[in-house]
């Protein structure tokens, strides 16, 4: 893996020519051999996580060209996405977390999307392919744990109906599979959705009535357990299909709902605390202000080693968050570690309501409160916004009031990493900037399209206004950068790299039933000039680049290969230290407490840099112009 990074590194400075000359050395090709060796050895053992990371998610980085590395990483990731979905973890068991799911759910979010999705052809061919090639992973994923169950144990027999599948069976239900497939492709009706949910009928009772006889698999033999969990079996068949629309259309289960709800609401029941477990355990990051926890006897840095006596060794970061969050005025418990000490502690805290502000600044002070203004002299406002929530608008108009009562000359708008959220909320952020003229428009495929106009009242003063972007920034977020670069407006500069590019207005709708919810594209988005803004699935399809929003200063700080360059993990490390909100009688001896200056801000962050300058070159126009326009007036007042 070490190896693998360096190469990816050098490929990342390397032009087109030096890139094919990389992979045809004799060396990287040795490596890429022992990459597929180590995959095989993982993928013996059913790590398929392993093998991804390790090898696959590389392999297919370095050369992104090779269509086969790209598919293979893909089917590992699948892999291993099952693996994780049937493992009991310490906050539910597998049963729990299908518990709900239903086929009529599927159903009747398909006849919504035939009706309703953003896209007037939807490839049900290609959804069909997707979701059959999906269930195949998933028993071959269920067989090699059950043959590994067996090889680990004693000679004694072992017997788990979840898990036992015979190497036959298996064959006999791809082989299946594949026959319903050929047969719905064949038709000379083609594949509407009528056809599609027959497959996915077709999919269920062959997994009812698949049972061995001359190695073949008959619909009509008597009915037998289920070869496959069904609730398992529905909802990868579910979001199989559905991917192949695109990576934003889910059905949201019963048993996800209310983590999902807090995504969007920024709201929880909680005790308001920012956790990690970056450094393999789970540690508090950083308290919220006027929060039970930060009333109690927690602080950043303690080490939390059980939730009601739980360990917390072998949860996941998500399943930890669900194990601290429940209902209101219910208590938690957690055993912790603080660095320096040996005996462990127990604190009890009272959850309640919790909002996490979507709006910060660059340092948080010993109380809590953000500073916002990252160049004192020359009066530069700054202001990240991380999602769109119902707040974050009327949170963005109080900074706002606050900065301009200080004498605001300039204002850095942060918008990357913002993945979104509420389009309301990120056209009255928007709106605040513009005077006047239109927003956005969105056009859905049925029904009349929208459009977002700017209103003149509480428009902020026209003071240079920047905004940092990066390929992390996505949605809402590419609205608001869209319309205020827009040659409509002209009213920000924009810095940094090309946006996500998602391109599409999301929805929320009941139609599963049951619980469940059904998260889908409903629209494009279209800039005020009129030009859509472009996916990224869309153009890379078509070999361009010119998806989402681009900049109109480029400062890239992110590669194409490595997740995190090393001038980010620079620049989100020391926005991490100025993030944190400590105790008042923290022990800054057992954990050193870093903040760092708006200068060493600055320097750790080339965009956030180049933000500044372009605002102060900006005054420095805007003075310039004052003092001829100025010189021109006396030099009228002289001449009569």
């Amino acid at each position: 893996t070490k190896v693998l990074s360096i190469i990816a590194k050098v490929r990342e400075f390397a032009d087109e020519q030096q890139r094919d000359e990389l992979l045809s050395e004799v060396f990287v090709k040795q490596v890429f051999q022992e990459a597929k060796t180590r995959s095989a050895e993982f993928e013996s053992k059913g790590k398929w996580l392993d093998a991804y990371i390790t090898c696959y998610s590389w392999l297919q980085a370095i050369d992104p060209n090779n269509e086969a590395y790209s598919e293979y990483a893909e089917q590992l990731e699948a892999k291993a996405r099952i693996v994780v979905s049937l493992q009991d973890s310490p906050c539910e068991t597998c049963k729990e977390r299908f518990e709900g799911v239903k086929k009529e759910m599927f159903v009747r979010a398909i006849d919504a999307l035939n009706y309703t999705y953003v896209s007037p052809i939807i490839d049900y061919r290609q959804m069909a392919d997707v979701a059959i090639s999906r269930c195949k992973l998933l028993a071959e994923v269920i067989m090699r744990e059950a043959y590994l169950v067996k090889r680990e144990a004693s000679k004694e027999e072992i017997r788990d109906t979840r898990y036992e599948i015979r190497d036959t069976q298996f064959s006999s239900w791809s082989a299946a599979l594949s026959a319903v497939l050929d047969e719905a492709k064949q038709s000379p009706k083609g594949m509407g959705k009528n056809e599609f949910i027959d497959v996915f009928e077709e999919v269920l009772a062959l997994n009812s009535s698949c049972v061995v006889r001359d190695a073949s698999c008959e619909k009509e033999n008597t009915q037998y357990d289920t070869l496959l969990p069904e609730p398992v079996l529905i909802a990868q068949f579910a979001e199989a299909a559905l991917s192949a629309l695109d990576p934003y259309t889910v059905i949201i289960w019963p048993r996800q709902a209310q983590d999902f709800e807090k995504t969007m609401t920024n709201e929880f029941i909680g005790i308001g605390i920012e956790i990690t477990k970056r450094k393999g355990v789970l540690m508090v990051t950083s308290l919220l202000p006027d929060t039970p926890a930060y009333n109690s006897g927690l602080d950043a840095g303690d080490v939390i080693e059980a939730v009601d006596g739980v360990p917390t060794k072998d949860m996941t970061l998500v399943c930890a968050v669900r194990r601290i969050t429940g209902q209101a005025d219910t208590k938690v418990t957690l055993r912790v570690r603080r660095p320096g000490e040996d005996e462990t502690r127990d604190i009890t805290i009272t959850r309640a309501k919790i909002t996490v502000p979507t709006i910060q600044g660059w340092q948080r002070t010993e109380a809590g409160k953000w500073r916002y203004m990252v160049d004192e002299v020359n009066r530069i406002g700054y202001v990240r916004i991380t999602s769109f929530s119902e707040r974050t608008a009327s949170d963005l108009e109080k900074t706002l009031v606050q900065l301009e009562a200080e004498g605001l000359k300039g204002l850095i708008l942060d918008l990357r990493f913002n993945a979104g959220g509420l389009l309301d909320s990120a056209v009255k952020v928007a709106d605040k900037f513009l005077k006047e003229g239109l927003i956005v428009t969105t056009r859905p495929r049925f029904g009349g399209w929208t459009w977002e106009h700017a209103r003149k009242k509480k428009t902020h003063p026209d003071y240079p206004l920047v905004v940092l972007i990066n390929r992390f920034t996505a949605s809402g977020s590419e609205i608001v950068a869209g319309a205020l670069a827009d040659k409509a407006h002209n009213r920000a500069i924009l810095v940094g790299e090309r946006t996500y590019g998602k391109g599409v207005v999301l929805g929320v709708t009941q139609h599963p039933g049951g619980g469940a919810q059904l998260k889908y594209s409903t629209a494009y988005y279209h800039l005020p000039s009129g030009q859509r803004v472009e996916s990224k699935e869309a153009m890379k399809k078509q070999g361009r680049k010119d998806w989402g929003i681009g900049p109109n200063i480029k400062v890239k700080l992110g590669g194409d290969v490595l997740l995190y360059s090393d001038e980010e993990r620079k620049m989100m490390e020391v926005q991490w230290d100025n993030n944190v909100l400590v105790k008042p009688d923290h022990d800054i001896a057992a954990v050193p407490l870093k903040k760092h200056s708006a200068e060493e801000t600055l320097a750790a962050d080339p965009q956030l840099a180049i933000g500044a300058l372009v605002i102060k070159s900006k005054l420095i126009q805007e003075r310039d112009l004052a003092t001829k326009t100025q010189s021109h007036k006396e030099i009228n007042i002289i001449k009569p």
